[in-house]
């Protein structure tokens, strides 16, 4: 298939739909109108209503189409990801958000409901998703963002500063000390895949860095179980903890919070495909060797 100057936009993303869908592109139709509204900026629904016209296809959208088909993800090619009400600048070098984090989002902003003045951190920002989006819907919050990655940090610093974030560059293993015991709520989504476990999906094999995948070790728990020993130290006594993770690993994590002591009203929750994807805890008031 070949697309031509003059092409119709509806032959167009026809041509798209069924060239990305040879790919394996998991949803085909959705991003060769979204890769035609990236060209013509338009809206959706106003692309969807020039398709029952005669309307021509934008100069390059073949182009953007085949990038597509080689399986670089939809947002390195729009240079934005859409996360609950924020639009992000992403590209190389930064973790794209998933839908799931949503519900991780969520859990923050039901548990500080009604708080004045929440200190919330998320360690491990990426493209500052999570921080940025309780930022934006929590007004009065004091958000704090931690990431160690430079091409990372630069895009969380692009997507933060508007919505007046702290964000600093750093390890989640000690960033911070001078906020020990400050914070009410410590959120995050660190790397968790184990070491020899290779994604499937080519967007994520070949396109999400290394460093935002794989957790650490065998198991790929040596970050999150870093991440852990940071709430507890950041916190405040009865501070929330919630840190996103793989379904198959929901039962490790709650056993490790468990086995610390610090921890209290451990618990698992469902994102909305019904998969095991984070796990909260409250930080007990004194520690076990107190």
């Amino acid at each position: 298939m070949t697309f031509y100057p003059g092409q119709s936009l509806a032959d167009a993303v026809r041509e798209a739909t069924a060239v990305l869908s040879d790919a394996g592109v998991p949803s085909p139709r959705v991003d060769a109108e979204l890769l035609a509204d990236h060209l013509l900026g338009v809206g959706l629904g106003r692309l969807r209503a020039m398709l029952l016209g005669d309307a021509p296809s934008p100069e390059g959208y073949g182009d953007l189409v085949q990038e597509r088909a080689a399986r670089v993800p939809l947002q390195h090619i729009t240079g934005v990801a859409y996360f609950r009400h924020l639009e992000l600048r992403v590209g190389p070098g930064v973790f794209i958000p998933r839908p799931e984090t949503e519900s991780v989002v969520q859990l923050v902003i039901d548990h500080v409901s009604g708080m004045a003045n929440p200190k919330v951190v998320d360690l491990g920002t990426g493209s500052g998703a999570i921080a940025g989006s309780i930022a934006h819907e929590v007004p009065g919050a004091e958000v704090h963002a931690v990431e160690y990655s430079t091409f990372a940090h630069a895009w969380a610093a692009r997507n933060l500063e508007p919505l007046g974030v702290s964000l600093v560059r750093g390890d989640l293993r000690d960033a911070l000390p001078e906020h020990n015991g400050t914070f009410d709520v410590v959120v995050s989504n660190p790397p968790y895949i184990p070491s020899e476990a290779i994604p499937s999906e080519p967007e994520v094999a070949l396109h999400d860095p290394p460093e935002a995948l794989y957790g650490g070790g065998a198991d790929g728990m040596e970050l999150p179980t870093a991440a852990a020993a940071s709430a507890a130290r950041l916190l405040k006594p009865g501070g929330y903890f919630v840190m996103e993770h793989a379904e198959v690993q929901a039962q490790w994590i709650a056993g490790m919070l468990q086995r610390t002591g610090r921890w209290r009203e451990i618990t698992t929750h469902f994102d909305l495909n019904g998969k095991e994807r984070a796990t909260s805890a409250i930080l007990a008031s004194i520690a076990p060797d107190e």
